[in-house]
């Protein structure tokens, strides 16, 4: 019987040259770019490493996924407790980078399982965290759940942003503007202008 396979630290600055790298090239040319030696290359490293730390390539997405999962539920947090939290979500929610990472992935789960559960449990997570918080938010705001449902604040923001992402990508713009313009028109009643970035 061969022994099992010896994965790095998961802590090991090597582990984190390798993240960094498959996430770059997540963005640049989409998840199809992710190959072990496009990654290795792109670290700078040697092409070895990437199993050594990750075992597969399906190891590497859910390192590279679980990794900006956590990062994003603390964002979350952190703009649900802000000043002007629906802002915050808002600018989150149409943050290019997160778009980019999260159609990526979410066309990388259609073949693949494993990533299909994760993506599902961090997101079953971050809306319930979300809609716990905008149900306080809201009614601070004098809006009844009964008149706007958090639920549906939360899918909409989320939402639209994705879809404006995916029709940008297409080269479709019909209704954008105006989209960002109510949506922003809507945020701002409640909490006025934008913070400044």
């Amino acid at each position: 019987m061969a022994p099992p396979r010896r994965t790095g630290s998961p802590d090991a600055t090597t582990r984190k040259l390798l993240l960094d790298a498959a996430e770059e090239l997540l963005i640049e040319g989409g998840y199809s770019a992710i190959t072990g030696r496009a990654v290795a290359k792109k670290a700078g490293l040697k092409s070895q490493l990437v199993p050594y730390h990750f075992g597969t390539m399906d190891d590497l997405f859910l390192a590279v996924f679980r990794r900006r999962a956590e990062q994003g539920l603390e964002r979350h947090r952190a703009a649900l407790k802000s000043d002007q939290p629906l802002w915050a979500l808002w600018r989150m929610s149409t943050d290019p980078r997160i778009v980019v990472f999260t159609m990526e992935f979410v066309a990388l789960a259609n073949h693949r399982r494993a990533l299909k559960q994760e993506i599902a449990y961090y997101v079953e997570r971050m809306r319930d965290e979300q809609v716990k918080a905008l149900s306080s938010i809201l009614e601070g705001y004098g809006i009844p759940p009964e008149a706007v449902p958090p639920e549906v604040v939360m899918t909409m923001m989320f939402s639209v942003s994705g879809v404006l992402a995916i029709e940008e990508s297409l080269g479709v713009e019909l209704g954008h503007s105006s989209t960002l313009r109510f949506s922003e028109r809507w945020i701002r009643q409640y909490e006025g202008d934008p913070p400044v970035r």
